[in-house]
């Protein structure tokens, strides 16, 4: 098979393949639907913003995507694994080889510097030590904190601190990066920074992105929509 077929088999392949999704929750003795019959495909080097209301259950999608919780029934394929059918260890282990994740509140550790926030995921790997300085070396670069290597998240800004958790999210090269509400809590200008940084890692890197967002604006940066309300599908590239 040439390249160019090797390359559009792959572009034409989804990443993330989900068919008759449903997922609820227990409320006291009740049963609360979250998503409704949900069916998707997320192509390889897509970038999709997760849209919808409050409770319309696209943080539950994403969360349901990246391995964190798991659905009532229906199928969710990613990368070619049923990752439903994973047991936790082998669940947890699937989450650390393939999945990136970007929080709205950054989620870093206040005692590590950058440098140490970034590194973290990699102590679980086999990497040695100068293996694990160059590649984090190599991300800080990417997003522009080389400058910032040592310093401890206090000492950084808002968008700073987005950007170490973008690097921290790509430094084990993972298949499909997740961002929730990632630009929630910053300022426009940092907001566009941390939008744009995004954009590059999807053009520039082909890394998938699926970020759950309520902004409009934030939404433009990626590629496709996808809505939700009340738990249904309403717009999207349903496949």
């Amino acid at each position: 098979m040439s390249h160019d077929a090797s390359a559009a088999l792959k572009e034409a392949m989804p990443l993330v393949e989900i068919r008759h999704l449903v997922k609820s929750y227990r409320r006291g003795v009740q049963t609360v639907p979250v998503l409704l019959d949900i069916t998707l495909s997320i192509g390889d080097g897509d970038f999709i913003a997760l849209m919808g209301p409050s409770g319309s259950g696209k943080s539950t999608l994403l969360n349901l995507i990246a391995g964190i919780d798991r659905p009532d029934g229906g199928e969710l394929h990613v990368g070619g694994v049923d990752i439903t059918r994973l047991s936790e260890a082998a669940l947890a282990q699937w989450r650390a080889a393939h999945v990136g994740f970007i929080f709205q509140f950054y989620n870093l550790m206040p005692v590590l510097t950058a440098f140490e926030n970034i590194e973290l995921p990699l102590m679980l790997t086999r990497l040695t030590r100068k293996e694990r300085r160059e590649r984090v070396a190599l991300v800080l670069d990417m997003v522009n904190l080389s400058n910032r290597a040592h310093h401890y998240p206090s000492e950084l800004s808002g968008g700073q601190q987005q950007r170490v958790a973008i690097a921290r999210a790509l430094i084990t090269d993972p298949t499909l990066i997740v961002a929730d509400e990632p630009t929630g809590d910053l300022d426009r200008a940092s907001a566009e920074e941390v939008l744009s940084m995004l954009q590059r890692l999807n053009r520039e890197l082909g890394k998938t992105i699926i970020m759950v967002t309520h902004d409009a604006h934030a939404a433009g940066a990626a590629r496709a929509l996808v809505h939700l309300e009340k738990g249904e599908l309403i717009d999207g590239p349903a496949r």
